[in-house]
């Protein structure tokens, strides 16, 4: 199939000074993600959110809804939920470092969502290690993660005190520049003269200085907030019945001797058995020590049990609702 033409999605202009450079938008990613379709299996027909058969507008049964891909135009290959989830990645709590790259590498076009990292435990030392040594090195990590089963290709970049997880779009979900009405890569050929150029430049000094995201602020957020203040101020408010707070189980991996694992890392990764085996030792005594904690918060719960339900017996107090609001 022919490649479509780019679809713009804004025009404006690219303004700096006096100068202003009339510009469209056009998406630079594409989603390279499986899409999974509904199809009704006993004739192949999509199938809505809402289990209806696109085709006969009737509602079919769960049973009868299986995912197929889309392989040619009208053409699907139907997968299986095991094959499906044979082939997710294996959900695994690490940020797997595969490369070193230069800092400037990696195009900003492949950014896609940051995220702050800090150690837990006793893995302060060897992420400071790794952050100065990234620093030094004028190196960035290039790495893979999986969050929620899904594989994300991701930076490790040092950031002040810190490590920032900035996952990356997948080289495959980057657009070409092809088909864009761009001029020539050449400045002369392009109708661009020196003066024109000695101007430009001059003005780009004249306007610049350090980053500081202080100076740039969120006018409309400052504006909604504004305007929330003055109707709670004016008594508009309203009460809203809270959520009860739910309890988030935490986990973590016992970090090894930091020059033991560097040596180790150095020799090309003797010894991996022997780690293994020390890290099985020190998880065989974290789960001694866990069910000694579960015995004791057992024994306090017991305790706390009895008064708990004589409290409950009690009457309480109405709980406040929120006023219904008028459908608009």
């Amino acid at each position: 199939m022919p490649a479509s033409s780019p679809r713009v999605l804004w025009k404006g202009a690219i303004s700096f000074g006096l100068v202003h450079i009339p510009v469209a938008l056009y998406s630079a990613t594409q989603d390279g993600s499986i899409d999974f379709d509904w199809l009704d299996k006993r004739t192949m027909d999509h199938v809505g959110y809402k289990r209806i058969n696109k085709k006969t507008g009737k509602e079919i049964a769960r049973e009868n809804i299986v995912r197929g891909v889309e392989w040619e135009d009208g053409q699907y290959v139907v997968l299986t939920d095991k094959e499906i989830a044979d082939a997710y990645p294996r959900t695994l709590q690490t940020i797997e470092i595969e490369r070193f790259v230069p800092a400037d590498g990696i195009p900003f076009i492949h950014l896609d969502r940051p995220y702050y990292t800090a150690p837990i435990q006793r893995g302060a030392k060897v992420y400071a290690l790794l952050r100065e040594a990234l620093v030094r090195t004028g190196r960035i990590g290039v790495a893979r993660v999986v969050i929620q089963t899904k594989e994300h290709l991701a930076a490790l970049v040092p950031a002040g005190p810190g490590l920032v997880l900035n996952l990356l779009r997948w080289g495959a979900d980057i657009r070409s520049w092809e088909g864009l009405p761009l001029p020539d890569a050449d400045a002369r050929k392009a109708g661009v003269n020196d003066r024109e150029l000695k101007m430009a430049e001059q003005l780009i000094d004249d306007m610049s200085g350090e980053w500081n995201p202080e100076e740039y602020e969120d006018r409309f957020r400052d504006r909604i907030m504004a305007l929330v203040e003055r109707k709670a101020e004016a008594g508009q408010a309203q009460d809203v019945a809270k959520l009860e707070p739910q309890e988030q189980a935490s986990s973590g991996a016992k970090i090894l001797d930091l020059t033991e694992l560097l040596q180790r890392s150095l020799r090309g990764g003797k010894g991996r058995a022997a780690a293994k085996d020390h890290e099985d030792d020190e998880a065989d005594e974290g789960e001694d020590e866990g069910n000694t904690r579960t015995k004791a918060a057992a024994g306090k719960r017991a305790a706390a049990k009895a008064p708990a339900k004589r409290a409950a017996a009690k009457s309480a107090p109405a709980r406040k609702t929120a006023p219904r609001r008028k459908a608009a």
